[in-house]
C-alpha cells in the first residue's frame, strides 16, 4: 500500500473541493481506486456504492459550479458500519439473518447529517455479527485485517470502520460503541475514535444491540476531522427516545485553546491490572503530557464491567429472542451462544446490575467533582493474531477477545464520553489511550487530544505496505 498523501484529511479535501483545486469526482475516484486495489487484503467493505458515490460527487461539483453554498464536508468520502441504515440498502448488521430484509427507506440520522454537509458515502463496512464481539472476525463476511499487520485483528465490533480509516480508504467513518466497539478498534488500528456521552447523538436508523448501552460515533485520522464530524452529527432527534433533549454545542470546539487549568488524573486500580507494558507506558505518557497530578480509582470498576456483561446478555438476548426461535442456525455459533446465555440469566441478575449502575454512576460523579479528565489504557494489549484464542493476563491464559473490553466496559456502563487517541511510541503495533470526561464535555476531550497531537504524543502513522 502506498503511503498516504499529506492532504488526505477531510478538512483539507473539503477546502480543495470548495475552492476548485480538486473536484469531488476526482477525490471520490481516487478513494474508490485505493479501495479496489487494497481492500482484498483488509476486507473492510461489505458493500461498495461506486456508481452512486460517483453520481453524488458529480452533484456536489455541479452545485459548486452553479455558485451554491458548499457544505463543510463537500466531496469528502466516508463509510459506515453496516448496521447504519442507508437508503435503498438492506441493513445486515454483520449477519446473514437480515440478508432478505427490505432495503432501508431512508438514511440513519447520523448518515443523513453527514450527507447534508456534502460528504459522499462510499459504502458499508464489516463488523462483528450484531455488534457482539471485539475482533471483527465475521463468520459470514470474513475477517477484517489490521492495516498495520494483516495477520492480526482490527478489533471490533467496528473493525471495518477503524481499519478503513487507518488504511486511508476514507478520512472519516462511523461506528457504534456498546461496550467499547469504537475505542477498541481505534486503539488496535491506531486512529482516533470518539464515544460521546450516552444520548448525545441520535441512534435512529442504527440497528440496536443493547438499548441502554448503545452509542454511535466517528473515527478519523486527525483530531480536527474528528471534531468536525462529531459536531455535524449533533442535533435533537425526537425519533431516538434515549437521546438527551439538549441543544448541540455551538460550534466545533476551539482546538487551539488547550486545557490549561483543567485537572487531570491517571486512572489506577482496575485500569492498570492486566495491562501490557506497552499499554501502561502509553497511558503514563499521555497522563504526564496532560499534566496529571495524581492517580485515582473507581473502586467498583471490576463489578461494573461484570454488570455490563450481564446487561449486554439480557438485553441483547431479549432483542433476538424471536429470531433465534426461527433462524438459530443462521447465526454465527459464537454469537448465538452468547445471546442464548443471556436469555437464560435469572431476571434478578439484570435488576442487580441496574442497582450497581446507579451506585457506580455516583462514584464517577464524586470523582468528577475534583477532576476534569481521566486517562486510562483503551485496550490492555495491542492487536492479537487472527484466530488467537487466548492471551496471558496477570500470569493466566484468558480469552483474548472478551478481554479487549477490560477498560472500556466500565465507562460505557454509565455513558461517560471517552476518546481513544493513538499513541506514537515507536512500537511495531499501535495502541490507544482513553481520555474520559464528565457527561456532555466532549469539547474538553477534543481539546486535550488536539494538544497531545500538536505535541507529537499522539497521531496516526503513515502506512506503506504491499
Amino acid at each position: 500500500m502506498n503511503a498516504l498523501p499529506a492532504e488526505h484529511d477531510a478538512n483539507t479535501l473539503a477546502a480543495q473541493v470548495r475552492d476548485g483545486t480538486r473536484s469531488a469526482g476526482d477525490v471520490v475516484r481516487d478513494a474508490l481506486d485505493r479501495i479496489r486495489r487494497h481492500d482484498a487484503i483488509l476486507n473492510c467493505f461489505t458493500l461498495l456504492r461506486e456508481d452512486e458515490a460517483l453520481a453524488e460527487a458529480d452533484a456536489v461539483d455541479r452545485a459548486i459550479a452553479r455558485g451554491q453554498a458548499a457544505g463543510p464536508l463537500s466531496g469528502v468520502p466516508f463509510a459506515v458500519k453496516n448496521l447504519f441504515d442507508v437508503t435503498g440498502v438492506t441493513t445486515i448488521a454483520g449477519s446473514s439473518v437480515l440478508a432478505g430484509a427490505p432495503p432501508a427507506p431512508r438514511d440513519a440520522d447520523a448518515v443523513a447529517r453527514l450527507r447534508r454537509a456534502g460528504a459522499v458515502l462510499l459504502g458499508c463496512l464489516n463488523m462483528d455479527e450484531f455488534a457482539y464481539g471485539f475482533s471483527t472476525e465475521n463468520a459470514h463476511h470474513g475477517d477484517t485485517a489490521n492495516p498495520h499487520d494483516p495477520s492480526r485483528i482490527a478489533g471490533g465490533s467496528s473493525g471495518g470502520s477503524a481499519a478503513a480509516v487507518a488504511a486511508g480508504f476514507v478520512p472519516l467513518s462511523l461506528g457504534s460503541d456498546t461496550n467499547g466497539s469504537i475505542r477498541v478498534p481505534a486503539s488496535l488500528c491506531g486512529v482516533y475514535g470518539l464515544k460521546p456521552t450516552f444520548g448525545r447523538l441520535s441512534r435512529r436508523g442504527a440497528f440496536p444491540f443493547v438499548h441502554s448501552l448503545d452509542h454511535v460515533g466517528p473515527f478519523a485520522r486527525t483530531v480536527r476531522d474528528l471534531s468536525l464530524c462529531y459536531d455535524l452529527m449533533q442535533g435533537s432527534d425526537p425519533e431516538d427516545p434515549a437521546q438527551a433533549r439538549r441543544a448541540p454545542e455551538p460550534a466545533t470546539p476551539d482546538l487551539e485553546q488547550g486545557i490549561d487549568g483543567s485537572r487531570v488524573a491517571l486512572l489506577g486500580g482496575w485500569f492498570r491490572r492486566g495491562a501490557s507494558a506497552q499499554a501502561l507506558r502509553a497511558a503514563d505518557r499521555v497522563a504526564a503530557a496532560l499534566g496529571a497530578a495524581e492517580t485515582v480509582e473507581l473502586p467498583d470498576a471490576e463489578r461494573a464491567r461484570s454488570a455490563a456483561f450481564c446487561l449486554t446478555g439480557a438485553e441483547g438476548g431479549a432483542l433476538h429472542r424471536d429470531r433465534l426461535a426461527t433462524d438459530m442456525d443462521r447465526y454465527d455459533p459464537a454469537v448465538r451462544d452468547r445471546l442464548l446465555a443471556g436469555l437464560l440469566q435469572p431476571a434478578g441478575v439484570a435488576v442487580e446490575a441496574q442497582r450497581l449502575r446507579s451506585s457506580f454512576r455516583a462514584q464517577a460523579r464524586d470523582l468528577f467533582g475534583r477532576v476534569d479528565l481521566l486517562v486510562a489504557p483503551a485496550t490492555p494489549f495491542p492487536a492479537v493474531r487472527r484466530g488467537q484464542a487466548t492471551i496471558e493476563l496477570d500470569g493466566q491464559q484468558v480469552p483474548a477477545r472478551a478481554n479487549m473490553g477490560l477498560y472500556t466496559q466500565p465507562i460505557s456502563f454509565i455513558g461517560l464520553p471517552a476518546l481513544s487517541v493513538p499513541v506514537l511510541d515507536g512500537e511495531d503495533l499501535p495502541i490507544g489511550v482513553q481520555i474520559i470526561g464528565r457527561p456532555w464535555d466532549e469539547a474538553l476531550l477534543l481539546r486535550a487530544a488536539s494538544a497531545l497531537e500538536r505535541a507529537g504524543i499522539v497521531g496516526c502513522r503513515t502506512l506503506n505496505f504491499r
